[in-house]
């Protein structure tokens, strides 16, 4: 039977108290992840690593699961399969089938990275980032939540003044499956004056905004009690809908404060007054930039991992950075946001907190350590590689000494 998704995600321990959606047996509606019955410690996984530096950091987050589930009575079952660019390279398209009936039936799925120069010039159906679209869709994983939380060992790498980025703790939730980037019509034509135009279509029906709002509700009852809603519905006809929808789902949720704002003024913000915000929810193509301008603040794109969810079924995991092939194979990737998406599958996709948490704790008692991967170098720390990173992280995950902030 499928758990309860829980919206307390963390990358790490943080002073705030979170508790999981599973708590709240009344709560009207839930997120499940595929997960195996209590007495089963035996989980399939299927593995992504994808393009750039995806390898590189799977295998790494892939050993860490090892040692933290064989610690806790945990076995796994990995099956690697490609996608993206790879898969494109080995069977010419970006997604096999193969790989689709793989992440379906398997317990959770563990993405690293999509996409690269190389491909860059193919045609759209055969570009790798449709391979990711489509496997978001397969899974219908709608429900994509990406948390962004400044760690005291990690303040001063952000570009932020400290006074701006100190105790920043914030959570994007994204739809995931709707919007513009997958509403139709859409294209590339030739209209009457021979003139070459390009469409795309924002669309949402009303059930896509009450599903995803319905999680992000949840989410902020059980962080802080402070929900914002961002559109654009000043200007878009998908976004006052929107806000019309989500403004009428907050009577159900009289503890949770619901805000709106305007995309362009939320970009803002977030750079200006990161601590205004709990929790966001937002369409696909707003949430896609905005949890990518978030990640910043806390010092890099490279710590922070995601959670994509649906009703039934398995769960997609993955870090938010993209395949970064300027620096792949060179030892120089930070493995600690697919290290920490894979605590997250973990303790989300198949109730294993206790697993989780080693893993949890033994990034913040690496970062504790002072060892720091290039993009989040600071001076007074030891600059180690992708390879040292990920050796340090599989030292302490037996450790049971809780990890201090």
């Amino acid at each position: 039977m499928a758990a309860a998704l829980q919206t307390n995600i963390r990358p790490v321990k943080v002073p705030a108290t979170f508790r999981a959606l599973s708590e709240q047996s009344s709560a009207p509606f839930r997120v499940r992840c595929a997960v195996a019955s209590p007495g089963n410690k035996r989980y399939n996984i299927t593995l992504l690593p994808g393009d750039g530096i995806g390898p590189e950091v799977v295998s790494i987050a892939k050993n860490v699961l090892q040692q933290a589930g064989s610690l806790e009575g945990v076995e796994f079952s990995f099956r690697e399969m490609p996608i993206g660019g790879a898969a494109l390279d080995l069977v010419g398209v970006p997604l096999p089938e193969e790989t689709i009936s793989a992440a379906k039936e398997s317990d959770a799925v563990l993405l690293g990275a999509i996409g690269g120069y190389k491909w860059d010039n193919n045609e759209k159906h055969l570009r790798p980032e449709k391979g990711l679209l489509q496997l978001r869709a397969c899974l219908k994983v709608f429900a994509n939540l990406r948390p962004a939380t400044v760690l005291p060992q990690l303040v001063d790498a952000s570009t932020l003044k400290r006074e701006v980025a100190e105790g920043v703790d914030l959570m994007v939730v994204r739809e995931l499956t709707g919007g513009i980037y997958f509403g139709e019509p859409r294209g590339i034509k030739t209209n009457e004056n021979g003139e070459e135009v390009g469409f795309n279509t924002e669309v949402y029906a009303a059930h896509e905004i009450d599903r995803i709002a319905r999680v992000a509700f949840e989410t902020a009852r059980k962080r802080r009690g402070k929900l914002c809603s961002v559109d654009k519905a000043n200007v878009l006809e998908a976004s006052i809908l929107w806000r019309k929808r989500v403004t009428a789902l907050a009577s159900e949720y009289p503890d949770v404060e619901l805000s709106h704002m305007y995309v362009d003024n939320a970009a803002m913000q977030l750079v200006r007054d990161p601590k205004q915000f709990d929790t966001m929810v937002t369409n696909n193509i707003f949430g896609d930039i905005l949890s990518d301008e978030a990640s910043m603040i806390t010092g890099s794109i490279g710590m922070l991992p995601s959670a994509s969810l649906s009703d039934s079924g398995p769960g997609l995991f993955e870090p938010i950075h993209g395949s970064a092939p300027d620096i792949a194979g060179q030892d120089k990737a930070n493995p600690l946001a697919t290290i920490l998406s894979a605590a997250m599958l973990l303790k989300y996709g198949l109730g294993e907190e206790k697993a989780a948490k080693r893993i949890e704790d033994a990034v913040l008692v690496a970062l504790n350590n002072g060892f720091r991967t290039g993009d989040i170098y600071s001076a007074g720390t030891k600059l180690v590689g992708c390879k040292e990173m990920g050796e340090e992280v599989l030292k302490s995950v037996d450790s049971q000494v809780p990890a201090s902030v």
